[in-house]
């Protein structure tokens, strides 16, 4: 399985470089990157050896969130957010709380994690991919609900560094 860290550093360099597509071979697996224009990049990560097919269609852009009714009493107050941390999503997918329906959420507010802790899953082409905290703290916001599509770079999460 490719690692998390290695497909967050092509597709920073990806941004950065305002590639539009990287294709990437090894003994064990296939990674292609492809974007057009500002959009996110789509990920594609197949075991090797890959049968030549056709690019997958660019996929409609996704309308960005819309802001959410005024914070209750309970939530930190914009003052009380500078020092927070953000995870954020490292690809395009759908976010996933839990790794089933019916189990328990991997990161709650309130709860501590470190930075191998998972705290959710982002899948992208029927790829399921466990996304860590990279950071100690407490979980104070969870900022996106099961099921929501995320973007590359969405905060999920803001947690207060430990």
């Amino acid at each position: 399985m490719l690692d998390i860290r290695k497909l967050k550093e092509l597709i920073r360099l990806m941004v950065e470089n305002e590639l539009t597509e990287i294709d990437l071979k090894d003994e064990k697996e296939t990674v292609s990157l492809r974007r057009e224009g500002s959009q996110a990049p789509v990920v594609q990560v197949s075991p090797a050896p890959v049968a030549s097919a056709p690019a997958p269609a660019a996929p409609a852009p996704v309308p960005a969130p819309t802001a959410p009714p005024a914070a209750p009493a309970s939530e930190p107050s914009p003052a009380d957010t500078s020092n927070l941390e953000q995870i954020t999503s490292p690809m395009v997918g759908t976010f996933y709380s839990a790794a089933k329906p019916e189990s328990p959420a991997f990161a709650n507010v309130g709860d501590t994690v470190s930075a191998d802790t998972t705290v959710c899953i982002v899948e992208a082409m029927k790829i399921f991919n466990e996304i860590k905290a990279e950071q100690s703290g407490v979980i104070e916001k969870v900022l996106v609900s099961n099921g929501d599509s995320v973007e590359f770079g969405q905060p999920l999460f803001l947690v207060r560094p430990a």
